[in-house]
């Protein structure tokens, strides 16, 4: 899996290659990597217009514009910000773009006309809010009829978060030096990064300090898929409890329980606080129904959700402080996770499971659980679901464009699959199904979330590739795509 780091490690990084490699300057080499980009993007366009603010990411800009007009482009630069107080090495490519005979702007010039603009307004570094001179200039970025190409990260996004800082670079591409970072990946990132690329800038990845963040990859996580022995049976695949289904809410039950069983778990049964009328599901009649007492006094169960339609009566919080005490692997969603954060008895239960327990929250759910509103989770994605799974000792999912898989050790991961189609009803009770089934088949709480995770939107991205959604994606529609792609994964893996 490919490595994130954050922006103060990514400047030790550099700051090791600097003392290391003296004489070698990174910014020569993110400048070349920048016109190479370009000139991929600008196919039979021969118009630049290169915009460079007053620090290093400008500097990779003014860079960039000296090898593409050696290319023979037209290229118009613009150098927002004070010459004098250019840091070094910027002034020096400053200093060498003006000894080659162009010249720089302090005004934009019309957006129209270009077949590319290069944004080298601000790097990594930003923690501010964009205002004023900027601000502007990043508006009429954003109105120009051409691809934009972003340095780093699109100016005005924050590289540690994905939050925009008011205002923000909307990109085709961006080319990111050395490693991804979180903010490309997470929160707004998809709707301002565009194309994502790594220029490594000739650092050997083999040599980078090891990472706590990664990207969810296919290869990797697809390798955690447990393995099927002809001389097995349904036992072998363990049995799966889902307890949630309040009146009126049976379907969110229903949902998580069709994805445990299509995913792969030998037994799947649905307790309930409300009964189906008919006792069964007509759909998927191989769901076993019990009542949420029936269900929490089977001991033969190998993995509970518990949370589907739960509701947050008293009945359903006595009943959640029973299945804590069950001692199988504990997946907690929805209406569990808000009698949690409501209730500390529960939290103190959570911290004190000797068996996996795992969090799925969306935003708000893990604003309730850290006691803080949902603005707060979003500025930061990844600090909280650390900040979760260092609480409750669980494996967290964070869930959102750009999915947080956190764990307890500190460890975390980015999922980069899914799309918009996704926020619908009862997606959620999806993901808890397939996790479920994957936990239920033996795998640990770690592989089972990365897993299930990435599986869940790479299915509907499948789905979506094909014509089905984003709008009008259901979560039944992802079931049945997941357990496609799973056996398709699980072929691939066997050896030829």
């Amino acid at each position: 899996m490919q490595p994130i780091y954050r922006t103060a490690e990514i400047r030790q990084i550099e700051q090791a290659f600097v003392a290391a490699n003296p004489g070698v300057s990174l910014m020569e080499r993110a400048g070349l990597a920048t016109a190479e980009r370009a000139r991929d993007m600008l196919a039979d366009g021969y118009r630049v217009l290169v915009v460079c603010g007053p620090g290093n990411n400008g500097g990779d800009g003014l860079v960039a514009a000296r090898h593409l007009r050696r290319w023979g482009y037209r290229v118009t630069v613009v150098l927002l910000g004070d010459t004098e107080k250019l840091p070094a090495d910027a002034a020096a490519a400053h200093a060498q773009l003006l000894a080659e005979g162009a010249t720089t702007s302090h005004e934009m010039p019309d957006p129209r006309g270009w077949d590319l603009i290069i944004d080298g307004l601000f790097g990594i570094g930003l923690t501010r809010p964009v205002t004023g001179q900027f601000a502007g200039v990043i508006e009429q970025i954003n109105g120009a009829a051409c691809k934009v190409l972003s340095l780093d990260i699109p100016s005005g996004l924050d590289s540690d978060t994905g939050s925009v800082h008011g205002a923000a670079v909307c990109a085709a591409a961006t080319l990111t030096f050395i490693a991804l970072k979180p903010g490309l990946l997470t929160a707004d990132a998809q709707d301002y990064c565009g194309r994502v690329t790594v220029a490594p800038l000739g650092l050997d990845p083999a040599l980078l300090p090891e990472a706590t963040g990664r990207l969810l990859d296919q290869t990797t996580v697809a390798a955690y898929l447990p393995r099927r022995h002809a001389n097995s049976h349904k036992g072998s695949y363990g049995s799966a409890g889902i307890l949630g289904g309040a009146t009126g809410m049976q379907g969110a039950v229903a949902l998580a329980g069709r994805a445990a069983l299509k995913l792969g778990a030998g037994r799947v049964y649905a307790g309930t606080l409300a009964r189906l009328s008919a006792g069964y599901d007509p759909v998927q009649p191989e769901l076993m129904w019990r009542s949420a007492e029936e269900l929490l006094g089977l001991d033969h169960l190998t993995v509970l959700v518990a949370g589907p339609g739960l509701g947050q009566s008293g009945a359903a919080r006595v009943l959640l402080g029973k299945a804590m005490e069950k001692s199988v692997p504990l997946l907690l969603d929805a209406d569990a996770l808000n009698l949690v954060a409501s209730h500390e008895p529960l939290q103190a239960a959570i911290a004190a499971r000797q068996w996996a327990t795992l969090l799925t929250p969306h935003p708000a759910e893990a604003a309730r659980l850290l006691d803080c509103d949902t603005q707060a989770v979003q500025s930061d994605r990844v600090a909280a679901a650390l900040d979760l799974a260092e609480r409750f000792h669980s494996s967290v999912v964070l869930k959102g464009a750009g999915s947080i898989c956190a764990l307890p050790d500190g460890h975390w991961f980015i999922n980069p699959t899914g799309n918009p189609g996704m926020a619908s009803a009862g997606m959620g009770d999806v993901l808890s199904g397939i996790i479920t089934a994957l936990l239920a088949q033996g795998l640990a709480a770690g592989p089972a979330m990365q897993l299930g995770v990435y599986l869940h939107g790479a299915a509907a991205d499948e789905l979506v590739g094909r014509g089905i959604g984003p709008v009008g994606l259901t979560a039944s529609d992802v079931i049945g795509e997941a357990r496609r792609l799973i056996n398709i994964w699980m072929e691939q893996a066997q050896p030829s």
